[in-house]
């Protein structure tokens, strides 16, 4: 499918290339590219030929938040418009956050607002050192609503507390040290490491990924009884399941799976 707002791209090896693609507006979110990211989100999660998911944006910026116009049609809209289109962004986060596949965060340039939330639904994000942050929405008398769900659940309650409640800036060193970021790296050096990240995830059996990303979404939000039972359950599931009986079977037999080329 062809997106006005972004590119997707996917290589024999079933990387997919998410590119945010509004460099001349520093890939500031409006309704097209909520509504693109969310399509391709779904049409990623069940692509069978996709095994990762590189999310990135054109140009200098990975995403500088709202864009103006889109501000301004909120700004001019009833509430119950106000309302749907913060729905929208909802939606698409949290299909980007549901892909049942690493998603990986190249965060080539700064990112404000709502793009410090699609940082935040990342599995692991690695960011330039010369890029800025912010939670800027209570400089503009708003509050980071729709996007505070995942960003609480990336940085904790101090650092929310910390971060949004004056809107300041902060460079890529607070951005690691807080979790937003897992690494910083110069940018030269930004994608060498996306592919060694990329190299250490096609280790790792797809379905089983899956599996593992929806365990530690139910976990970090159930007690310790609930999840005795769930993770028994599961860990019984696993064993049952075409990977997991090809996985300890190579394993007995001291072979590779089929997925692990061995590095």
């Amino acid at each position: 499918m062809t997106y006005e707002t972004i590119t997707l791209e996917t290589d024999a090896r079933g990387v997919a290339r998410l590119t945010l693609n509004r460099p001349e507006k520093h890939n500031a979110l409006n309704g097209q590219l909520i509504a693109d990211l969310h399509h391709a989100a779904d049409a990623l999660a069940v692509d069978d030929n996709v095994r990762i998911v590189i999310l990135s944006g054109n140009g200098k910026s990975f995403c500088a938040g709202g864009d103006f116009n889109w501000f301004k049609g909120n700004a001019e809209a009833d509430r119950t418009t106000r309302a749907h289109e913060g729905m929208k962004l909802a939606h698409m986060l949290n299909a980007l956050n549901a892909l049942p596949k690493p998603l990986i965060g190249c965060i080539q340039g700064s990112a404000y607002g709502g793009g410090v939330g699609m940082i935040s639904v990342c599995d692991i994000a690695v960011g330039v050192e010369t890029a800025r942050f912010g939670l800027t929405e209570v400089r503009l008398g708003l509050i980071p609503a729709t996007i505070s769900p995942h960003v609480v659940a990336r940085i904790g309650t101090a650092n929310s507390r910390a971060t949004m409640l004056s809107g300041a800036l902060f460079n890529a060193a607070k951005a690691e040290k807080i979790g937003l970021l897992n690494e910083t790296v110069a940018a030269t050096d930004l994608d060498a490491r996306i592919e060694e990240i990329i190299v250490e995830h096609l280790e790792a059996a797809l379905g089983a990924v899956g599996d593992t990303k929806r365990l530690i979404a139910f976990v970090a939000s159930h007690d310790i009884h609930d999840n005795m039972v769930y993770t028994a359950d599961r860990l019984a599931d696993a064993w049952e399941t075409e990977e997991g009986q090809t996985g300890i079977n190579s394993f007995l037999n001291k072979k590779m799976p089929p997925w692990r080329s061995g590095k």
